[in-house]
């Protein structure tokens, strides 16, 4: 019996040993068993290339090429436009910022265009977590999930517009970015959909028209 202990235990010092170097820095490649698709034949950027006649790996566009796409800027072979989210040059509109301050107003047309493609997006994205109306009851805080922050009470709503749009794309304390799922144009909706959202939740008699206050119940 001594003997099976004695062996365990040399075999468990075996293991650590190994084990026990696998953080350590090393220029060689990992032994892995199935390396799939992990290591290929490549150029990195700016390398040099016997393969083409200048010498160079990267390759210079053909001439005419105009880069253009995305959702908002389609259109057909004879008439391409430049996709301006490739330059990104208003800060306003891009960062909601201006300047190192936070734009306090939606750089876009608030439409009712725009307030239904909010919701839409409000809907798949941040009701999960802030509710419907913005109360930050969402369906995940029936699973655990507390702190979630109310968008429509007095603090948020004295928040300008580019700290919504900034926390939807940077995240938030344990809020996640959002950039990768969501484009600039919608972020915007979403900034406005929760000003809609703020105004129902906080609304007085005024804000309804004269004609329609006798439709409120008592």
């Amino acid at each position: 019996m001594r003997w099976v202990f004695l062996g365990i235990g040399l075999l468990t010092a075996a293991f650590v040993s190994v084990m026990g170097v696998r953080g350590t820095i090393s220029e060689r490649r990992p032994l892995m068993v199935l390396p799939d698709m992990d290591f290929q034949p490549r150029y990195n950027a700016q390398a040099p290339s016997p393969f083409f006649r200048d010498g160079r790996a990267m390759r210079t566009p053909t001439a005419g090429t105009i880069a253009f796409g995305g959702d908002d800027y389609d259109s057909d072979a004879g008439s391409p436009r430049q996709n301006p989210d490739f330059l990104q040059a208003d800060s306003r509109y891009y960062l909601g910022k201006e300047g190192a301050a936070s734009v306090t107003r939606i750089p876009v047309k608030v439409d009712l265009a725009l307030l239904k493609r909010g919701r839409e997006r409000y809907d798949i994205y941040c009701a999960i977590c802030h509710g419907a109306t913005g109360s930050g009851k969402g369906l995940m805080t029936e699973y655990g999930l507390v702190g979630v922050a109310s968008i429509t009470d007095t603090i948020h709503r004295l928040l300008p517009d580019g700290d919504y749009f900034n926390v939807i794309t940077n995240g938030k304390g344990r809020m996640m970015p959002l950039a990768p799922q969501i484009k600039v144009s919608d972020r915007w909706a979403i900034v406005a959909y929760i000003r809609a959202l703020m105004r129902s939740q906080n609304a007085a008699l005024d804000d309804v028209p004269p004609a329609l206050r006798g439709e409120l119940k008592p």
